[in-house]
């Protein structure tokens, strides 16, 4: 019955009377159903707040409750909940700082604006953890200076990771010159070493990542340092650029992500052994037009796959890696930037690859659209199907001619009719996927409907549907599958009246 009330707690329709009767019975799941609708009055937010503390946060969240509303003694975590919005009191931040919950205050450490006292008790917290939380959130560089040369490796980590940490900070974490020595590791801390952990470590208390070690050094942690720092975008390019050659995957990896490093870097990661890293360069923005056209040519699918969805790949370029590669069946950056002349030059091309990367806008012009309708090539047409504007007629021949190929893109199109959305669902053979769709269309007819009803997949999604008859819907309130019978209770054309019978009859 539980998920069958978080089904009425979603319902749109539902009377306010009602929604005091369900607030009356909330618990954590149903709350959060609850504090999440759009006509909460404050008063029933109060009274949700005041029922159940996981709803008070959420409703903190959402922006229902103020700082006059919340006791930080009471409900500490609704508390919490207002400072990270930065709607809290600052006397607050001095209460929680001594919270006996390391958890508590951990989630303070993360909260924006503290005062410079909570900041100072934090960052000396007993709890590891949290100084490493504060050193991953705050926006002060002298603090982050500070917290760099933490004793514990995992403080340092969170520095790194830090985009409002000091470049010259930043490089030197990256380098570790000038900084001292580490003492200790969440590594060190736990285990006797030399220790690796075991990929296979079956402790059910254990909680170390999966290849952190420790020989005294702190290097998993310090690889990791490393890593953050190269992610980050404060750190210098001239302090990032020595790791295009590191021994590391995982390091040189991270870099394909930067975009202000030299041509000569991405040039060297373009060429790298690894092919997740060539993958992952191609898909850089910062790549010049010399060197995409060079990575054109390379041997890996998926590599010039990435390359295809370049933004500035040369159209050129592209129609040859269209013919390569498979792109997939979705607007790619360069056509969706793509000017009139090249969209009509894409469209007419004698490769189907290419005419279906223009097939996937949405604003082709009428003749264009038209033209690419009737392609004789089912990828094309498959790749247009769900373009507004296409008439019942265009949408028939398109199923007539390449039938199961095209079908469940059809059942997608904004126009489809719900004459022709109930002959979809009687298709032979049926598609599965086009069940899934229909069910989801605003346009559904009843009889549609009851056909996807029968789709273990689109059943739910049917079920919630506002043109399924009361009736219906008020039988699959018995569904022995919970998600159809929760989404039935969610569905604004339940009759009010089962609605009630649910809320006070059958809890």
């Amino acid at each position: 019955m539980h998920h069958i009330l978080c089904g009425l707690a979603a319902n749109p329709a539902l009377p306010s009377e009602l929604l005091d009767r369900l607030i009356s019975l909330a618990d954590d799941d149903l709350a959060d159903d609850l504090a999440c609708r759009a006509d909460l009055s404050r008063a029933q937010a109060l009274a949700l707040a005041e029922r159940v503390e996981e709803g008070a946060v959420r409703l903190a969240y959402e922006g229902l409750l103020t700082a006059a509303d919340i006791d930080p003694a009471a409900r500490p975590d609704a508390a919490l909940a207002l400072l990270d919005r930065g709607a809290g009191r600052p006397e607050w931040a001095h209460l929680l700082a001594a919270d006996p919950i390391h958890e508590r205050r951990e989630k303070l450490a993360a909260c924006p604006g503290l005062p410079p006292d909570v900041v100072d008790t934090l960052a000396a917290d007993p709890d590891v953890r949290v100084v490493a939380e504060l050193a991953l959130w705050t926006t002060a560089p002298d603090v982050t200076a500070r917290l760099a040369t933490h004793p514990h490796a995992e403080v340092r980590r969170a520095v790194a990771a830090n985009e409002a940490t000091l470049p010259a900070t930043l490089a030197a974490l990256l380098t570790g010159a000038g900084q001292p020595a580490a003492r200790h590791c969440l590594v060190c801390d736990r285990e006797e070493i030399p220790f690796v952990h075991d990929p296979q470590c079956s402790r059910p208390d254990c909680d170390l990542l999966l290849g952190a070690s420790c020989d005294g050094s702190h290097e998993s942690t310090v690889h990791h340092t490393r890593e953050a720092a190269l992610r980050n975008p404060a750190t210098p390019v001239e302090a990032v650029v020595a790791f295009v050659d590191h021994p590391s995957t995982l390091l040189r990896w991270v870099l394909t992500t930067r975009q202000d490093l030299p041509g000569q870097a991405y040039a060297r990661l373009a060429a790298d052994p690894n092919p997740g890293i060539r993958r992952d360069i191609a898909e850089n923005p910062a790549l010049d037009e010399a060197l995409i056209r060079a990575m054109a040519d390379d041997h890996d699918p998926e590599v010039r796959r990435a390359l295809a969805h370049h933004p500035r790949v040369p159209l050129d370029v592209l129609t040859r890696l269209a013919a390569t590669a498979k792109v997939g069946a979705t607007l790619v950056p360069r056509v969706a930037a793509a000017s009139p002349a090249e969209i009509a030059h894409l469209a007419r091309s004698p490769e189907p690859a290419s005419r279906m990367l223009v097939a996937h806008r949405r604003d082709l012009p009428p003749g264009i659209r038209d033209r690419l309708a009737d392609d004789p090539d089912a990828k094309v047409v498959k790749a247009l199907a769900p373009h507004p504007g296409l008439t019942e007629a265009q949408l028939r021949a398109m199923v007539e001619r390449h039938g199961v190929r095209v079908l469940a893109k059809v059942a997608t199109n904004p126009d489809a009719t719900p004459a022709l959305l109930e002959e979809l669902t009687r298709h032979e053979p049926p598609v599965r996927k086009a069940f899934r769709e229909i069910a989801r269309h605003r346009a559904a007819p009843a009889a549609a409907l009851l056909a996807c009803l029968k789709d273990g997949q689109a059943a739910p999604t049917a079920a919630a549907h506002p043109a399924l008859p009361p009736r219906v819907i008020t039988e699959l309130l018995t569904a022995t599958d919970w998600q159809v019978a929760e989404a039935a209770a969610s569905n604004p054309s339940l009759p009010v009246a089962v609605m009630s019978d649910l809320a006070w009859h059958r809890v």
